[in-house]
C-alpha cells in the first residue's frame, strides 16, 4: 500500500460521502486506469460500490445489487484498514445494504427512503483513526 493516497482519492472519498456517486466513479476511475496492484483492485472495488449507489438512486435495483456484490468481493482481499480508510466498516455497511436489497422488492422502498431511513442505510467511507 502507498503510504500516502493521492489527493484525487480523497476527493473521491468526499464525493462518495456526499452522495455524488457518479462524480466519485469518474474520479476513482481515472486513478484506477493508471494504477497498479494492489491499489488498482482497491480503487475498482470502491468505485463499483459508488456505481451501485448511483444505480440505487435511479431505482436500478438489479444493477445496484450486482455492483455492491462485485465491489465488496474485490475489497474483501484487503486488510480491515487500507489506504487510510476503515475498509471493514465499508464492507459491513455495503453487505448490509445488499442484504436489504435482496430481501426487499423495489416497490416497497419509496424514492425518498434512499439514505434517509434505517430501511435503506447507505454506506459511508470512514477514515481510520490514528492511535
Amino acid at each position: 500500500m502507498s503510504e500516502t493516497m493521492p489527493q484525487e482519492f480523497w476527493q473521491g472519498v468526499e464525493q462518495f460521502n456526499t452522495g455524488q456517486f457518479y462524480a466519485c466513479h469518474d474520479t476513482l476511475e481515472a486513478l484506477w486506469i493508471e494504477a497498479s496492484e494492489p491499489e488498482k483492485t482497491f480503487y475498482q472495488g470502491i468505485l463499483q460500490i459508488a456505481v451501485a449507489l448511483y444505480h440505487l438512486s435511479n431505482h436500478n435495483w438489479r444493477g445496484a445489487a450486482i455492483l455492491l456484490g462485485e465491489g465488496s468481493n474485490r475489497l474483501r482481499r484487503y486488510p480491515s484498514s487500507y489506504g487510510g480508510i476503515d475498509l471493514e466498516a465499508l464492507l459491513i455497511q455495503s453487505v448490509a445494504l445488499l442484504q436489504v436489497l435482496q430481501k426487499t422488492s423495489p416497490d416497497q422502498i419509496a424514492a425518498d427512503d434512499l439514505g434517509e431511513s434505517d430501511t435503506l442505510p447507505l454506506p459511508r467511507i470512514e477514515l481510520v483513526q490514528e492511535g
